[in-house]
């Protein structure tokens, strides 16, 4: 048996399926693509969300992308 309270037990067992930062966030070598950017903005691929994201990164670069995420 467990000297734990219940409580804690719990929030343990919770924290265990928290997806870490390093997982989250992108990192800073990678070039995102139209479909990361239209992905990340919880919009649908289409040619048209596609044709979007590719005007945004040709205006705002990798920060585009970055302002999408948490």
């Amino acid at each position: 048996m467990s000297e734990e309270p219940e409580s804690v037990s719990a929030a343990m067992a919770e924290a265990r399926r928290v997806t870490p930062d390093r997982l989250l966030h992108t990192g800073a070598s990678d070039r995102p693509s139209a479909e990361d950017l239209v992905l990340a903005s919880g919009r649908d691929l289409t040619p048209r969300t596609l044709e979007w994201a590719r005007r945004k990164l040709a205006v705002e670069g990798r920060s585009a992308l970055d302002k999408q995420l948490p």
